[in-house]
């Protein structure tokens, strides 16, 4: 089963775990030398690869901010070490 890469079935964004996901299975597509892929078939897995990893590095840089707000404020306070302690 594969996941869509521009929006799921109900029309949302999908989330981080499944473009993460899909993106293994195209790179495990990509390596694996098991069945050769035609030229236009390798190509366009692999342009799907870096829209998915745009895509979870945008995600990722999302999640970063809001943490980083969310610090800064003062609602949520920083650990002084591994494990809060």
């Amino acid at each position: 089963m594969s996941i869509s890469t521009d929006a799921t079935k109900d029309g949302a964004e999908p989330t981080f775990e499944a473009t993460l996901e899909r993106l293994r299975e195209v790179v495990a597509r990509l390596e694996d030398g098991a069945e050769p892929l035609a030229l236009e078939e390798s190509l366009a897995l692999f342009e799907e690869g870096v829209r998915l990893s745009k895509a979870a590095t945008t995600s990722l840089e999302a999640a970063e901010r809001r943490v980083e707000v969310l610090l800064s404020s003062g609602e949520v306070e920083r650990a002084d070490g591994p494990g809060g302690q």
